[in-house]
């Protein structure tokens, strides 16, 4: 903790510089996000020094606590604005601590489920802005629901208690594409697609 002290005393110095440069610019603009998340981080990390497992069980059983608290439509929110912040290109990408990873081990408490393709193009964490262990996710080429992907859905819903159930589309889907083609060409395709 004390490497990470000094790394947010040194970032506090260099800002302090800056404003100090450009007084009226830096009263103007608020903290850019990603450098105000990185602060609370530390700040957190400093509540929470312990890496035992016992610490890290409470800290999920705490943060557990706040996940259910949450009704769905507050989930929902908090997807529409990480997509809002990925768009306007402000996402804060926010990255568990090592104290919060070691925490997910014990138990995972995503508020969301959510079906995708399978397109390396879309991927949920990013596009919603959303961190480890935010999003219980299920990946399939054209979002198609078979016994597998249903089962994964419906453990997430009956185990995970997830609030909300997304099914994400996106465009140019290359699965939907190559599902319209002629039909000549479809029976010389592998017999799996």
């Amino acid at each position: 903790c004390s490497a990470q002290l000094s790394g947010l005393v040194a970032a506090q110095a260099r800002e302090e510089a800056e404003n100090q440069r450009a007084p009226a610019a830096a009263e103007a603009a608020p903290p850019a996000p990603r450098r105000q998340a990185v602060a609370e981080d530390v700040m957190e990390a400093t509540v929470f020094q312990g890496f035992s497992m016992e610490e890290a069980r409470q800290r999920a059983d705490e943060e557990h606590s706040k996940v259910l608290a949450k009704s769905p439509r507050e989930v929902l929110a908090d997807l529409q604005r990480g997509n809002a912040r990925f768009w306007m290109n402000t996402a804060t990408r926010p990255e568990a601590s090592a104290f919060d990873r070691r925490a997910l081990i014990s138990k995972q408490f995503p508020t969301v489920a959510l079906l995708s393709c399978a397109d390396s193009r879309v991927p949920p964490e990013l596009i919603f802005d959303q961190g480890l262990g935010s999003i219980f996710v299920v990946r399939v080429a054209g979002n198609c629901l078979a016994t597998t992907t249903t089962a994964s859905l419906q453990y997430a819903v009956h185990h995970l208690k997830v609030k909300v159930l997304v099914v994400l589309g996106h465009e140019l889907c290359g699965a939907i594409k190559a599902a319209q083609l002629p039909i000549e060409q479809l029976q010389q395709e592998p017999k799996e697609l």
